[in-house]
């Protein structure tokens, strides 16, 4: 078993170098677009079907929450690879943008 990545750039190399291990390389944007709306719809039923109302259909196939935010982040960082995308850059502009949009919107925490 591997250590997990420590930092979000290690993440992104770690996912190329496995990625680039195969002939084939990375999907095409539009096909890991695709992908991520295929793995969000499943964290959603299996959101649903533990947090909401409807019920586990008899032949759904057991995962974890864990497994289906595993895939997401997987699929966002084959995404953001193939299109030369710094996440750790893209989180902080994010970070930022939030901090100044809502820096009157709620209390801080003491």
């Amino acid at each position: 078993m591997t250590t997990p990545p420590e930092t979000i750039a290690d993440a992104q190399d770690a996912v190329d170098r496995w990625i680039n291990q195969w002939e084939e390389g990375y999907f095409s944007p539009l096909s890991n677009l695709a992908r991520l709306t295929e793995e969000v719809g499943e964290l959603a039923r299996l959101i649903n079907e533990r947090h909401g109302d409807k019920p586990p259909s008899g032949d759904a196939v057991s995962s974890t929450i864990e497994e289906e935010l595993g895939d997401i982040l997987f699929v966002v960082i084959t995404l953001a690879n193939s299109l030369d995308v710094d996440l750790g850059r893209a989180l902080q502009g994010v970070l930022e943008k939030y901090d100044l949009r809502d820096a009157h919107r709620f209390t801080r925490r003491s």
